[in-house]
This record gives structure tokens, sequence and C-alpha cells, in this order.
């Protein structure tokens, strides 16, 4: 039985190390993608079961990504097929090329992911009910997919009202990219599909996105995220929690990272602060911070296992609880930011010593 199930697109990533892309003659390839990094991260650092739904076209390609899913452990058996072509002309599968940065020159990503397998997907494709009849407590998507094409936000909006009918938690982070929308409404049309689809959902991580009048729109000052929160809670009433991470970033290589998030139950709470972090890789760090929340969301101090059935993740949830979850998701996209890649190559031993303050010293 599955614990947390993604919608997303997974692309093949390279990564040019320290060089640029422009004049790269070697790449290391990963995978990754802002939905499956979450799931990907649950199940290597925290241990939980997890899917991903996706679509690949079936080549050699399709292959290499899906072999890079099963190395992380995410199951493969809601993956779509798409018969290949030869030359990608029906479908094909989504490349990312992503510079670090270093110092002064900040991190670039350069996607080539027009007319993917997954972003062919429509409303029907997919049996969610039978899905979420399996057991899986919890439901993750976000914006990136939603902005994939025009078909893409009513798969998504679909599978949300089904995950609800089942009574499975629902996450969305908007993770806006200005990229999937030039030339389809930009900023406006990205605002409206993920107010549509963040009204299904119980978790919004990455809920700055949504204040102000377009998203990215807004910068808030750490004295200003509690009332920005609370404007986004005006617009999702349904909403049990929004969660962020908060960035100051005066190089590359060295950022101030935090985490804040309000509940109608817990109040507003704010997350641990690492000053002054020595950052090789800030790629995925959002979906870490997202992989350590819902974790925490999951689990009680208790539950050393991972998640037990019964009642939903948010029905106790307090002060202390919100700040735990919070506690584990800061710790989760920090150390995600000190190794190469999208995604996380952290323990949950690791994010705990975080957590608890220990030293990064050498360990024998």
């Amino acid at each position: 039985m599955t614990d947390v199930v993604a919608l997303g697109e997974v692309m093949l990533r390279f990564d040019p190390g320290e060089g640029r892309i422009r004049t790269a003659r070697t790449f290391q390839v990963w995978e990754g993608g802002g939905e499956y990094n979450v799931v990907r991260g649950l199940r290597r650092c925290f241990g939980l079961r997890t899917a991903v739904v996706t679509a690949l076209a079936d080549n050699q390609v399709g292959r290499l990504v899906e072999d890079l899913i099963l190395q992380g452990g995410v199951e493969t058996s809601l993956i779509r097929w798409v018969p290949g072509d030869g030359i990608g002309r029906g479908a094909r599968n989504g490349l990312n090329f992503v510079e670090r940065g270093y110092g002064i020159r900040g991190a670039l990503g350069v996607s080539d992911r027009a007319g993917t397998a997954v972003s062919q997907l429509c409303k029907g494709d997919v049996d969610w009910d039978a899905i979420f009849s399996s057991g899986p407590r919890w439901f993750h998507t976000g914006g990136i997919f939603a902005g994939l094409s025009d078909t893409t936000v009513d798969v998504a909006d679909e599978a949300m009202a089904a995950a609800r009918r089942h009574a499975v938690t629902v996450s969305y982070d908007p993770n806006y990219r200005p990229s999937l929308w030039a030339g389809r409404g930009g900023p406006d049309a990205a605002r409206e599909a993920d107010l549509r689809l963040a009204r299904h959902a119980d978790v919004v991580v990455g809920a700055l996105g949504l204040a102000g009048p377009q998203p990215g729109a807004l910068r808030v000052g750490a004295d200003e995220v509690q009332d920005a929160l609370l404007e986004v809670a005006g617009l999702l009433p349904r909403a049990e929690v929004l969660a962020t991470t908060l960035r100051e970033a005066p190089s590359a290589g060295v950022n101030d990272w935090s985490s804040a998030a309000r509940s109608s139950r817990a109040g507003f709470v704010r997350g641990p602060h690492l000053s002054g972090m020595q950052v090789l890789d800030r790629i995925g760090s959002g979906d870490g911070f997202a992989a350590g929340l819902i974790y925490g969301l999951l689990t009680t101090d208790s539950e050393e296992d991972g998640p037990a059935g019964g009642a939903r993740p948010l029905a106790d949830l307090d002060a202390a609880a919100l700040g735990r979850a919070l506690a584990y998701g800061t710790a989760h996209g920090a150390l995600t930011m000190t190794t190469p890649g999208d995604v996380s190559m952290a323990s949950r031993a690791e994010v705990e010593t975080l957590i608890a303050g220990g030293p990064a010293t050498v360990r024998r």
C-alpha cells in the first residue's frame, strides 16, 4: 500500500557541474521534477511508500528516466507509457539543463519540455478512483504540472477532487514558472489556475506565491509574512495549512533559510532559521521542504516507522505539531541544498541531527 502519491512530470536533468551549459562537454544526469522530487524525498529520506503518476514516451530516454525513478525507490506502476515514434513527433520526454550558480552568478535552468508525453494527459486518462481507493493517505501536485499544457490543469483538478472524495489529504505547491505560461496568458492565467486548484487543497506549500496580484509579484519581508499568509487564507478558506519557505540570497553560495506556516487550528508558527548557510545546489530545496513538511504532518514522535492508519493527518494539529513539521521541512530543504541534483541525498538521521542542532563534524 502506498502512503503518498504525486502527479507531475519527471524530466532528465543535465548538470554541467561547476561549468556552464553553453561551454559544457560532459554532463551528469539525474531525474527531477517539482512534484516528483517530493515523493522521492519522502521515500529515500523518510522511508515512506510513494508513487508517481506521470507519462513517458516509451524510448531509451524514457527508460533511463524510469531506471532513475526505480533507483529512487518510487513506485513506477502508475506511469503511463506512450509509444515512441523514433523522433518525438507525437510525444517526447522532457529535458532540463541546470547550472548551479556560484557567488554573484545565480542558478540557471533551461528546460526543453514542450510536447512531452505527460503534457498530453487529458481528463479521464487516469482512473483516480482506483488509485485512491487502494489506500494512500496523501496526494501531492502543483503548478508546474498544471502549467504544462491547456489540458493538465483539468487533470490536476480531476485528481484533487477524487482525492478529496476518498478522504485523502491533498497538498498543492503553486511553484510558478514564467516559461510555462509565456504565450499562454502569463502570470494572470497562472494565478487563475493556481486558485482553482489550491481551493481543493488541505495544505498549500509555497503559499506566498498566491499573495499579491500576480505570482511572484509581491516581495514579502520577514515581518510581513503573517499578514501575507492571512491574505492567502482569505482566498482559500478550505486550506488547513498554508506554509512557505523564506530565503535571503546575498549570493548563490550563501543563503539565509527559514520557513513559516499559518493554520486555522494552530495559528501562525515560524520554523527554524539557518543563517549564512553554505549552498552547493539550491534546485529542489523547496521540494525538499515540502517532503519534510508532509512527513512531519503525517507522523508524530511515536510513529518512527512512518504514518499509521486511522485519523486524518491534520485532525489534531496544534502549534507544536506544526512547528515540528516546519522543522523537518526546513532541515530537509537545507540538506537538499548541500548536494548536487534536484533530489534529496539526506537521511532522516541527518535531518533529525540538524533539527537538534548537531554539529557538522566528521563522523567515523
